[in-house]
């Protein structure tokens, strides 16, 4: 048996016996008032049983009177961002604060207005002040956490940080990044995604335990080589078993992007409205810019997969596919672009030997 389930028993013990002795008095005090004053001797064992039968309900219903519901709301509410709760109490205040300015002039009303016009109006503002919160949320957080601008899909650079993935510590070249300053950080990096990594790399296949080593070098390097910040966070959503799902909801919750090489994961958190950090995209977009008619040298390395294709690959590892090249494979040529083709893993650049490659075969 577990810590947290005992814990859990002990809890409910205490709550049950709290309610024997609770409903216990309150069916002594009934049977007392229905007794009178001076109850006769034979009433005391009808006093004694409504009292043993207080405190038998109160063993039985206490739980689900009490704890039952607590740990439904606080299961609804480990789901709510902390914006909502600070929008809601806002507009709750600001409606608060408006029906008491009224509720003088409103008490002045003949009767039954001026003892029923206040509370309607209480209620009313109340409800109208959260609702508008809840539509400003991302601005009044923003004013309370001292932020001063807010980015695409309610996400501001900041205090926040950004949800690092397993995929993009692994792939390693986020250290590098880090290096150069483009990224301020935070990064967070969940518990979870920490078990993830030590999972991979205690793997009995060679290949995934090596991945799952390299990751945690990398996150080696990000605390030890560069100055971007490094949290580990506790958050998590127990409700939730997968990792990627899992990330994706703190990222709602907690208004984070999600730095990632996971194409999947990308898609799926922006269909959700998360904003994503793709180091795909982002190496795609720094490339260099080839164009048709542009003279390259580029080594080709093996054959391509239509007859007399050699490829090669440019220094930013964009592929290379040069026709009616086989025979130079293992050689530098010269070379002229002739078009470009975009897939979702990049560019491939097609071209055809140069003139001067041509004579020197």
């Amino acid at each position: 048996m577990g810590q947290k389930t005992v814990k859990k028993l002990s809890g409910t013990f205490f709550v049950r016996i709290l309610g024997m002795f609770l409903f216990g008095i309150v069916g002594l005090w009934i049977a007392l008032n229905i007794s009178g004053p001076q109850p006769y001797a034979e009433d005391w064992r009808y006093i004694l049983t409504l009292a043993l039968a207080g405190s038998g309900l109160g063993l039985l219903i206490t739980p689900t009177l009490t704890i039952v519901p607590i740990r439904w709301i606080s299961e609804r509410l480990r789901t709510v961002a902390i914006e909502d709760f600070l929008a809601v109490g806002v507009g709750l205040v600001a409606g608060l604060i408006t029906s008491a300015l009224l509720t003088v002039p409103l008490a002045m009303l003949p009767p039954p207005l001026g003892q029923l016009l206040p509370f309607v109006l209480s209620v009313l503002l109340s409800y109208v002040g959260a609702s508008i919160a809840l539509l400003r949320k991302n601005e009044i957080y923003n004013l309370l956490a001292g932020r001063r601008s807010v980015g695409a899909g309610g996400y501001v650079t900041g205090p926040s940080g950004i949800l690092l993935d397993s995929s993009a510590i692994i792939d390693g070249r986020i250290a590098d990044l880090c290096k150069t300053g483009f990224l301020s950080g935070p990064l967070i990096v969940p518990r979870f995604i920490l078990r993830e990594l030590q999972q991979i790399a205690d793997s009995s296949d060679p290949l995934r335990r090596k991945r799952g080593r390299r990751g945690l070098e990398v996150l080696d390097r990000l605390q030890n080589e560069t100055l971007v910040p490094v949290r580990f966070s506790d958050l998590d959503v127990d409700e939730i078993s997968d990792v990627d799902s899992k990330l994706v909801q703190l990222a709602r919750m907690h208004h984070c992007p999600i730095l990632t090489t996971d194409f999947n994961l990308k898609r799926v958190a922006e269909l959700q409205g998360v904003t994503v950090l793709n180091i795909h995209d982002l190496a795609q977009t720094m490339r260099p810019i080839v164009q048709p008619g542009e003279e390259l040298v580029v080594q080709l390395v093996h054959e391509g997969k239509e007859y007399g294709q050699g490829v090669g690959y440019l220094d930013d590892g964009t592929m290379v596919v040069v026709e009616e090249a086989r025979d130079q494979v293992g050689k530098k040529v010269e070379v002229t672009v002739t078009r470009l083709l975009p897939t979702t893993a990049g560019r491939i650049v097609f071209a055809h030997l140069s003139p001067a490659s041509k004579k020197k075969r």
